[in-house]
Order: structure tokens, then C-alpha cells, then sequence
């Protein structure tokens, strides 16, 4: 197998090891079974709509929940707005501890940075709201609701 292609994974050693092994086995787990594994989604029909919604692409086509998975496959995952580009490298049909799920796979460098510059642009335009410290009281709804809608004027 040629390592070059996957250099953009930081855990290239578990990569080769995993390779190794599931070639001699060839085993494969369903979709949503290995998101939830993973601990990319909560349960496991969470992790099945998504995926009938488009949202989960393997090896760059959109997949069905029932789809095998195997190391070394690509996912693109879109959760809320962050999006997620990562390779498998480990297969696993029980939800464990964070650790151990984030041993299953490797978000790529490019991935990374995109999702935490994506946040850092969220981060930076909410700045100026100020949340209110208390919600508005009956005058104070009967102002907001008197007044409409303010950014149309």
C-alpha cells in the first residue's frame, strides 16, 4: 500500500497496522453503526437520518445507513455546521470511551484547519451581540412587539 496518499493523517503508523489486519480479515461494519461507535452522533437513529439526509458522503458518493465501512475508507461528515473529512482506521461495533473512538479514524489536516477557521469566523461575528443578562419582562415584550420588526425600517 502506498503511505504517500495518507500522509495527511497524523496516525499513519495505526493506519499501516490496521491495514495489514483487515486485509487478512476483510471485515466491514454498517454506516451508522460505526458513526455511532465513533461517537459522531448520540445514538444510532440520529446517525441513520443524517446519513438518509445526505449529509454523510463515503469515498465521495452519499451512502445509505446500511453501507459497509471498512479502514481506510473517506468520509465527509456535515454536523450542524462543522464539517468533517476523516479516514477510518479502525472498526468498531461497540460505543466506548471518547479515547477509544477517537482511535477509529483521523480527521485530515486540511479538515481540521477548515473546521476550526469556520469556528473562529463564528466566534468572531457573534462577539458584538450582547446577550441580554435577564429575559424582557411584560413591558418590555410589549415594547419589542410594538415596535416589530426593527432591521426592516
Amino acid at each position: 500500500m502506498d503511505l504517500t496518499r495518507w500522509r495527511l493523517c497524523s496516525k499513519t503508523a495505526a493506519l499501516t497496522v490496521g491495514t495489514e489486519a483487515m486485509e487478512v480479515t476483510g471485515e466491514s461494519i454498517r454506516l451508522d453503526v460505526w458513526l455511532w461507535a465513533a461517537r459522531f452522533f448520540k445514538t444510532r437513529s440520529l446517525a441513520k437520518s443524517v446519513i438518509e439526509a445526505g449529509r454523510v458522503e463515503l469515498n465521495g458518493s452519499t451512502a445509505k445507513p446500511s453501507r459497509a465501512v471498512r479502514i481506510n475508507d473517506r468520509l465527509r461528515i456535515v454536523r450542524g455546521e462543522d464539517r468533517y473529512e476523516i479516514i477510518v482506521l479502525g472498526l468498531s461495533d461497540e460505543r466506548g470511551p471518547a479515547p477509544v473512538a477517537q482511535a477509529l479514524y483521523c480527521e485530515t489536516e486540511d479538515s481540521r484547519s477548515a473546521r476550526l477557521a469556520a469556528a473562529e469566523q463564528r466566534r468572531l461575528e457573534s462577539s458584538g451581540y450582547a446577550k441580554p443578562a435577564t429575559k424582557p419582562d411584560k413591558r418590555a415584550r410589549r415594547l419589542i412587539r410594538a415596535l416589530g420588526d426593527i432591521d426592516a425600517l
